[in-house]
């Protein structure tokens, strides 16, 4: 019940900074996430790969596991029709991207990019499907 309470008060709290915007853009997120969705349009799925961070990486051990884990779950994403970058929120070294993107099918997807930094540079924590309104999720 806790960790329903505190997830339920996270999604509230990310809710408030999307409605109420932030300060400065970090374009280097978008770029990430382009490289990734070009990557997965090729399907460079070890390419794709080196765009998650390094707990993500762990957690699919290899770029077959994740392969397997977005055109399963994120379909959306590997063979997206059109890609808008909508609000961008930085809550401390996490930078949340809130994506449109258009499926091959004309159904619209709201998703939600968690970013992080890393020596590396900006690296994809996790996607969440959101809510799109009008349409699927």
């Amino acid at each position: 019940m806790r960790s329903f309470i505190t997830s339920v008060f996270g999604g509230l709290v990310l809710s408030a900074l999307l409605v109420f915007g932030a300060a400065a853009q970090v374009p280097e997120v978008e770029d990430t996430i382009n490289r990734q969705i070009e990557a997965f349009k090729a399907d460079d799925f070890a390419e794709a790969f080196t765009f998650a961070t390094p707990t993500l990486q762990r957690l699919f051990q290899s770029p077959q596991n994740f392969e397997r884990m977005v055109i399963n779950g994120y379909p959306m994403v590997w063979r997206p029709a059109e890609v808008r970058y909508l609000e961008q929120v930085r809550d401390g070294p996490v930078v949340y991207q809130k994506v449109q993107i258009t499926d091959a099918k004309g159904f619209t997807h709201l998703l939600l990019y968690r970013m992080q930094q890393t020596a590396e540079g900006w690296r994809i924590g996790g996607v969440q499907l959101m809510a799109a309104p009008g349409g699927t999720a």
